[in-house]
């Protein structure tokens, strides 16, 4: 059972159920991305490393991009330190940092912030607490990583720079 299993999550069907401010999670391989929904089919997240090596801006995109063909669960908080409109607002007073770093200002940490006022990821604690894991967790993002790279290099045409040995008989 997943933390957020744990923790009463439920998977969401339709986006006209949820609240402006929800803190959203979606289980990607290694690890959990999480977003806030702020209406009209539109969540903040932090990219990341979801497209590039390089990190990526805190941006809005659509809760189908933010999902990526994976199921979608609210993370529910009893204790939240602001209302779902303030998390909203709280989210988009951050579009277009270009500020991510794995273990300290990441995606969970963007929405732990929104909704507590202090960013923090049980994720990256779990690591810390397990080498073992944070070895597994990032080498699957490694690969994973690098398997977007090439498949967006392939999709946009630009082999250009993709070397081929030649084959010398």
């Amino acid at each position: 059972m997943s933390q957020h299993e744990e923790s009463g999550c439920t998977e969401v069907v339709c986006t006209h159920d949820l609240p402006v401010g929800a803190h959203l999670a979606t289980k990607r391989p290694g690890y959990v991305h999480h977003g806030i929904y702020i209406g009209n089919g539109r969540v903040i997240h932090y990219a990341g490393l979801s497209r590039r090596f390089c990190g990526g801006p805190v941006e809005a995109i659509s809760i189908q991009h933010f999902s990526a063909g994976f199921d979608i669960e609210v993370v529910p908080h009893t204790h939240a330190q602001y209302t779902g409109s303030e998390v909203a607002h709280r989210a988009s007073s951050r579009l277009g940092e270009h500020n991510y770093r794995l273990l300290t200002n990441n995606c969970e940490h963007l929405c732990q912030w929104c909704v507590f006022g202090q960013g923090r990821s049980d994720q990256v604690q779990a690591c810390i607490r397990n080498p073992a894991r944070a070895m597994r967790v990032l080498f699957t993002l490694f690969v994973c990583t690098l398997i977007s790279e090439c498949a967006l290099m392939l999709s946009s045409g630009n082999t250009d720079n993709v070397r081929v040995p030649a084959l010398n008989g």
